[in-house]
């Protein structure tokens, strides 16, 4: 088996960050950090998760993340599936933060997406059946 265990994301402000991934996750925790140079550059940095994943967080990021409606090698997004897709909103939505664009939205599965502070593109995706050729359809 082999499965993602974390991100490692350069950001520009661990406090702005964590604020939107604890509203995401708030069963998680900041489960260690420190500080390290990288090729040169003081950071601080974070291990935000529970005991099976977790996102890095590095606070050395010094320019603005790829643009998202552009064509530039990068990442374009990543996603969480949730069992509770209004209740991310609700809380994202208490930290002032309004779905940056809709997703699927059909019998089997609805998503949104959101921007985080650092401009990272999240998807959030609620499954509506657990049969997977529906869960998974292209068409």
């Amino acid at each position: 088996m082999m499965r993602l265990e974390h991100l490692n994301l350069v950001v520009r402000d661990l406090s702005k960050t964590l604020a939107f991934y604890q509203a995401v996750f708030p069963h998680w925790q900041v489960r260690g950090g420190g500080k390290s140079t990288w090729h040169g550059v003081e950071r601080n940095w974070v291990h935000f998760g529970d005991d099976f994943q977790y996102l890095t967080f590095n606070d050395d990021g010094n320019e603005d993340n790829r643009d998202l409606s552009g064509h530039q090698v990068g990442l374009a997004h990543f996603g969480y599936v949730t069992d509770d897709l209004d209740g991310v909103i609700e809380r994202l939505a208490k930290i002032g933060l309004d779905i940056d664009k809709l997703g699927a939205n059909d019998e089997y599965r609805r998503s949104v997406y959101f921007i985080d502070p650092d401009g990272y593109e999240v998807e959030f995706v609620e499954y509506l059946s657990d049969i997977p050729t529906l869960r998974n359809r292209y068409d």
